[in-house]
């Protein structure tokens, strides 16, 4: 029996959690989502899509396109120690190009989050022109939180 495909989520969190109770701030914690305007590339396992039902009032999330996560890790990937992804240090990684590492991070064969000396988070900037609707209202009721499936993408590009 062959493993189901696993499909690429990139998650945002949009909200701050002065009133939030301690499990999804533990869970926050969990997704690396330490403050806001933080993003994590995930994969679609059932523990992680609960962990986000867990703090859809907090985060939003879609499924991003090859270009979005190719932006993601160019412009905002970040080793420790706050320098950028190099084409050596992909290279180190056993990878030919950043294209491939792009490659094997969207078809969720390797975790962006568990590649050795990366931080596991983009750090972003707040979206340009603002958010469209309220933080504290859902994305299906006008707002910015929960599940946004493709339209994560104008937002992220957005924030980059």
């Amino acid at each position: 029996m062959s493993k189901p495909k696993r499909k690429c989520l990139l998650a945002v969190r949009v909200r701050g959690v002065i009133s939030a109770s301690k499990d999804v701030r533990a869970t926050l914690k969990m997704l690396n989502m330490k403050r806001n305007n933080h993003a994590v590339l995930i994969d679609d396992r059932p523990a992680y899509l609960g962990m986000l039902k867990e703090v859809q009032n907090y985060v939003t999330w879609g499924e991003p396109t090859k270009e979005t996560v190719r932006m993601l890790i160019e412009k905002r990937g970040r080793l420790v120690g706050d320098k950028r992804i190099s084409e050596d240090y992909v290279k180190k990684l056993g990878y030919k190009s950043l294209d491939e590492l792009v490659e094997a991070v969207y078809n969720c064969s390797v975790s962006y989050g568990k590649l050795p000396g990366v931080k596991p988070y983009f750090r972003l900037h707040p979206p340009s022109k603002g958010f469209k609707g309220k933080v504290k209202k859902s994305y299906q009721a006008g707002g910015e939180a929960g599940y946004r499936g493709e339209a994560i993408n104008e937002l992220v590009q957005r924030m980059i």
